[in-house]
């Protein structure tokens, strides 16, 4: 099975007896036993239908996503690093 995009979505509910329900939405990763609240994966283009299931379900009390795909990861500095510049290798 191949993984293709997915986004974490983390759901609060009213009890963790109804956190098993939510396997048919996606892939739970996650169940917090003393905040209640559950992290699990879902396609990326399926999140807003997903979420607005969960928010319709009577257990639920809060759905919010991940934001992670969003945020770039890759990072440029500011200064080069010093250690960077020298070739080590030069009197091998």
């Amino acid at each position: 099975m191949l993984v293709g995009n997915r986004q974490g979505i983390a759901v609060w509910l009213s009890s963790l007896k109804f956190a098993r329900q939510l396997r048919r939405f996606g892939n739970v990763q996650y169940v917090s036993k003393k905040m209640k609240y559950v992290i699990f994966y879902c396609d990326q283009d399926k999140t807003d239908e997903v979420i607005e299931k969960l928010q319709s379900l009577h257990f639920v009390r809060d759905v919010k996503p991940s934001m992670r795909p969003f945020v770039k990861t890759e990072y440029q500095n500011s200064k080069p690093d010093k250690a960077k510049e020298y070739d080590y290798k030069m009197g091998i």
